[in-house]
């Protein structure tokens, strides 16, 4: 049985469907993370699960139960928010301790847990310590403390690192997947950073306009979006309408090669930037290179057909990138070619916390 199921969810407000009959499980010890752009229900999700939205329709349930009458402080949730709301007038300690306190602890097994969950995000000794003379860093650790202090069946985050600048968010990310393995905590995370949601989860929840558009591991919603919409969504801008036959498509930059078995007949089409090999101009399709943008360790290149058609990103090491105006021939991977599934944000799915079809390609994440 899964730790949480959302059956159906709907929350509207006025006429706009913040969640659209949305379905979730999640299994004791997962972690999720539920990706998508601001406005696709994210949010909202946590708030219903933690009882500080009543949903139009549809069921949560925690280990099987019903929590429609079961105010917020008896659901063992623990929620932590982008902007952390620590107590100003009260010490680090005391902000880890708060939820004891209400939890009815003693002095000393507040004591004993603070300074146990100091010790585990790393502060040790941080107990005395104003919040206002933390960094922004510091300040998500004691917020992560506090979350998981009275030792919640379910822990969600709502942006948690959103306001950190990339670099510590990085750190921080693998921090947190680290921690949250060796505490065995099942763990429900919203954002709208891809990397975060890829690098933190076991498994990843696109959604958008309030329904789940995809649900899998990182590295199989990375290799195979399952709609125009996801694509886009993780950057992928090299979608286009195809007719397939047999091994190879009919597309606005002339015929791509495809995988055998591949569906037919009039299809969306997903091209890799990676799967973009550029060669010399009489080598493929002739393209003039717009632009140039550098990415870390690659860049992506902006080609645009001399023939016409929609232009396309290439990827490519940064010693390998043609310069801006030049000319290239174009050809394509059929390995980086992917049919997706439709055009829209994608059916309703019912994401559940079983191993999915993409299982093989956990990639090294944590089993459940």
């Amino acid at each position: 049985m899964a730790l949480l199921t959302l059956e159906d969810v709907t929350v509207r407000f006025g006429a706009r469907a913040a969640l659209d009959a949305v379905r979730l499980d999640v299994a004791e010890h997962e972690i999720v993370s539920v990706l998508g752009p601001s406005g696709s229900g994210k949010s909202t999700m946590l708030r219903v699960i933690a009882g500080l939205q009543a949903p139009g329709g549809g069921r949560v349930l925690l280990d099987g139960a019903d929590q429609a009458a079961v105010p917020v402080h008896r659901r063992g949730v623990g929620l932590m928010f982008q902007d952390h709301q620590l107590f100003p007038q009260r010490d680090v300690a005391g902000n880890v301790a708060f939820g004891l306190r209400m939890h009815g602890a003693s002095r000393a097994e507040q004591r004993t847990r603070v300074e146990e969950l100091l010790e585990l995000v790393g502060l040790p000794g941080a107990g005395g310590r104003a919040v206002s003379t933390l960094s922004g860093g510091e300040q998500q650790r004691v917020a992560l403390a506090r979350a998981l202090a009275p030792r919640p069946r379910l822990l969600m985050l709502d942006e948690p690192l959103g306001q950190l600048d990339r670099g510590l968010r990085e750190r921080l990310v693998v921090e947190l997947r680290g921690l949250f393995g060796r505490l065995g905590t099942t763990v429900l995370a919203v954002t709208h950073d891809q990397g975060e949601a890829f690098a933190l989860a076991d498994r990843v929840v696109v959604m958008g306009d309030g329904r789940v558009a995809q649900t899998g591991t990182p590295l199989g919603v990375w290799q195979r979006p399952a709609s125009a919409f996801v694509a886009r969504f993780l950057g992928f801008d090299n979608v286009v309408p195809a007719t397939v036959g047999g091994e190879s498509a009919d597309t606005p930059w002339g015929k791509l090669p495809m995988e055998p078995g591949s569906p037919q007949g009039g299809r969306t089409l997903l091209v890799r930037p990676a799967g973009v090999r550029m060669a010399a101009p009489d080598d493929g399709l002739r393209c003039e290179v717009e632009t140039r943008t550098f990415r870390g360790s690659r860049v992506v290149v902006r080609l645009r057909p001399e023939g016409g058609g929609p232009p396309l990103d290439a990827e490519c090491a940064p010693a390998e990138a043609p310069r801006e105006g030049d000319t290239v021939g174009v050809t394509f991977s059929q390995d980086d070619v992917v049919v997706l599934a439709e055009s829209g944000t994608g059916a309703k799915t019912n994401a559940t916390a079983k191993t999915n079809a993409d299982a093989g390609l956990r990639d090294g994440s944590r089993s459940t």
